[in-house]
């Protein structure tokens, strides 16, 4: 078993933003060939992120400290090898009354 510290080169913070739980991360549509040397976490990310996953999600699927996967993926995102979408925020659902009404009308068909 390596350290987290060991994996992330000491980091506790990622390069660039900081990562929500609720990040969806996908791997870049075309292969991006970029000065980082990949270790094997970062390749199993790249490979978790063939699909769209959370932050997470990918943690969970390569058994990872959150934190650790943080700095891994601003690795990642410098060296634009995956790209991001973060959360909606809160204000932009629609509010409760929207909603009843909408069950409301379907279940009157």
């Amino acid at each position: 078993m390596v350290r987290p510290f060991a994996v992330t080169g000491g980091r506790t913070r990622p390069a660039g933003s900081d990562l929500d739980l609720m990040t969806l991360v996908v791997c870049a549509a075309e292969p991006v060939y970029g000065s980082l040397l990949l270790s094997p976490e970062h390749e199993a990310i790249l490979e978790c992120a063939r699909s769209p996953l959370t932050v997470a999600e990918v943690a969970a699927s390569l058994d990872l400290a959150v934190g650790v996967v943080r700095v891994l993926l601003g690795d990642l995102l410098a060296e634009r090898r995956i790209s991001i979408r973060r959360p909606a925020p809160v204000a932009q659902f629609p509010n409760s009354r929207i909603i009843e009404e909408v069950i409301h009308g379907l279940q009157a068909l």
